[in-house]
Formats: structure tokens, C-alpha cells, sequence
């Protein structure tokens, strides 16, 4: 099969992107397949593609400009099926406010937040401001920018001088920033795979972070965290883990594969944020998941490029029979 393999890009998230890239690549060429990265950030990436002219694409892009709809958009006016969620499911899942306001609604429980945008920041980064932000949501308070993932531009701010510098931070990576309530628990993520409404949870995975938050350099320095599948929690606990993500997974209406990540407290699980484009790196919690279930990584994800090819093949199909 002829596949192409998109990583690498212009987001913040750019080095997790080529790690991603490399590891999809190494695996397909290992299996035999006919496969061509392409970096997204040279200007003739979609000349690229035409020429290589793929059966499907692999999306390693994480963040902006990949994760959010945009490549997605492009590939289905050029007409190549792709690995995962759909324009919709991107644009909705790369904003994590919009992506709890959707959650909650379907009562999926998340994080108190606050959203400040960049155009009103400046009257608002008030002592008065900050000290109302802690008696609103409780201190310390997480703010990290509203779509961005990675942990990029994340801060845990314990008073109103680190929350003011957290939120200049985050706002160097989006114009729009989130301000949480910091709930003490323990990490959870959950990846899950298959069709948007009848999705398998392919494991509960505990996150052991070597520092106080499950940082950039604990997700992908190695040894930065551990990783235990399945997690120890409550089985009461666990049950609604299951039932939120697919709920989520469902509700975002994520394709293929993605994961969901939680922080689960005494009082039980709360949603953080849908990722549709997970990392693959060697790090990466998917992988472990799936080693867990006894998948070979390149196994693991030559299935999700069958499973992407057959629905974009059955949609074809019943497009054509419309037509007649």
C-alpha cells in the first residue's frame, strides 16, 4: 500500500511531530509498505502529496495547522482518505473549551475554567483580578493556552505573581487562554479506538510523574514518567472512566483512534481534554496501551490505516451507488 505519512509542520508541538513521524514511518517501511514523509513545513508539501499520490494518509501532526482541522480540510477537497478524525472532530477537539462545554452538556464532568482572551487581557491582569480568579476556582490554578497541547505554555500557579506570568506565557502561544481550577488526583488518560459510535477502549493508563505536574519533560523525556496499565483505581471509578470516554470519544465524534485524558480526585474522574492526534513517539501513551494489549506498535497501527481505508472505501462506494 502507498502511504503517506504527514508530520513535522509549523505548530509548537513541532518536535513531538517528527518523533511522532518517524516512529509511523520506520514501522510501515518495516512492514513492507511503500511510504513517503512529508514535512508540512515546506511550501510545496501538497505538490508533494500529489505527486507521491498515496492510497491513504497518516497524520503525524500534533497541535495547530495539522490537529485542528486544516490538513483535514485539505485532504478531503484533494480527495485522499485519512487515518482519524474528521474536520468537525479537529476543529472541536483542538479547543479545549469548547470541547467541555460539548462534554458537560452530555454530563461528562470537567474542570472549572475561566477563558481570557488576549484583546482583553490587559484591563483584566488586575490584582483584583487574580485575587477574585483564586476565590473563584481555588489556588493553585492551571492556565495553559486554549489550543495547544503538549503541556506547551502550561503553568501551575500557586499565587497571583505566578499566575500572572503563566497567563503572559500562555499568550504567546494563543489568543485565547485557559484558566482551571487544579485538581489534585491522580493521572489518568484513556485510549480508546474504532468507529465514532461504537468505540473500544484499548486501556486505562495511570500517569506516575517523576515532577508535582505531568509536564512537557515527563511525557516525552524518558524515564520523565511511568506508566501503569490498567490503573489502579476504584473499580466504581474505573467504570466511569470507561463510560466517560466513550461518551466523549463519541460526542467529539473522534474516528479511528484518540485519547482522553483525566485527573481522578476522591470525588471521581473529570474530563481534562480529548487529543485526536496522539503522539506515537517511543514515550507515548497509545503505544503502551497497545502493547498491553499484545499489539505490535506496527501492527497496532497498520490497523487503523486498514480500518481508515475501508470506511473511506465504503463511503465511496455508497456515494457512487447514490449517484446512480
Amino acid at each position: 500500500m502507498k502511504i503517506a505519512v504527514l508530520f513535522g509542520g509549523k505548530s509548537a508541538e513541532r518536535e513531538v511531530s517528527l518523533a511522532t513521524g518517524r516512529e509511523m514511518i520506520n514501522a510501515l517501511l518495516g512492514l513492507g509498505h511503500e511510504v513517503a514523509g512529508i514535512d508540512l513545513i515546506t511550501d510545496h508539501f501538497l505538490e508533494n502529496l500529489q505527486s507521491f499520490h498515496p492510497d491513504i494518509v497518516l497524520i503525524g501532526l500534533h497541535g495547530r495547522l495539522g490537529e485542528d482541522g486544516t490538513v483535514q480540510g485539505a485532504l478531503e477537497l484533494l480527495g485522499y482518505p485519512y487515518v482519524g478524525s474528521g474536520v468537525l472532530a479537529s476543529a472541536l477537539a483542538i479547543d479545549k473549551s469548547m470541547t467541555k462545554s460539548i462534554l458537560s452538556a452530555t454530563g461528562v464532568p470537567v474542570a472549572k475554567e475561566v477563558v481570557i482572551e488576549r484583546v482583553h487581557a490587559k484591563k483584566q491582569m488586575s490584582p483584583h483580578f487574580f485575587e477574585k480568579l483564586g476565590e473563584t476556582l481555588g489556588w493553585p490554578l492551571i492556565i495553559k493556552p486554549n489550543r495547544e497541547g503538549s503541556t506547551i505554555g502550561l503553568t501551575l500557579a500557586h499565587n497571583e505573581t505566578e499566575a500572572k506570568v503563566g497567563l503572559e506565557l500562555a499568550l504567546r502561544y494563543d489568543s485565547h487562554v485557559l484558566i482551571e481550577q487544579y485538581i489534585r488526583g491522580t493521572e489518568v488518560t484513556v485510549a480508546l479506538t474504532g468507529d465514532a459510535n461504537d468505540p473500544m477502549i484499548l486501556g486505562v493508563i495511570e500517569i506516575v510523574p517523576k515532577a508535582e505536574l505531568y509536564d512537557y519533560e515527563s511525557k516525552y523525556q524518558t524515564g520523565g514518567s511511568k506508566h501503569i496499565i490498567p490503573a489502579r483505581l476504584k473499580p466504581v471509578f474505573m467504570e466511569q472512566i470507561i463510560d466517560f470516554s466513550k461518551k466523549a470519544y463519541t460526542a467529539i465524534h473522534c474516528e479511528d483512534y484518540a485519547r482522553i485524558d483525566f485527573i481522578v480526585n476522591t470525588q471521581g474522574p473529570v474530563v481534562l481534554e480529548v487529543n485526536t492526534l496522539p503522539g506515537m513517539t517511543p514515550t507515548s501513551l497509545v503505544p503502551d496501551a497497545a502493547k498491553a494489549k499484545g499489539m505490535a506498535f506496527p501492527d497496532f497501527l497498520f490497523g487503523l490505516v486498514q480500518q481508515a481505508y475501508e470506511r473511506a472505501k465504503t463511503t465511496r462506494e455508497l456515494k457512487n451507488h447514490s449517484s446512480i
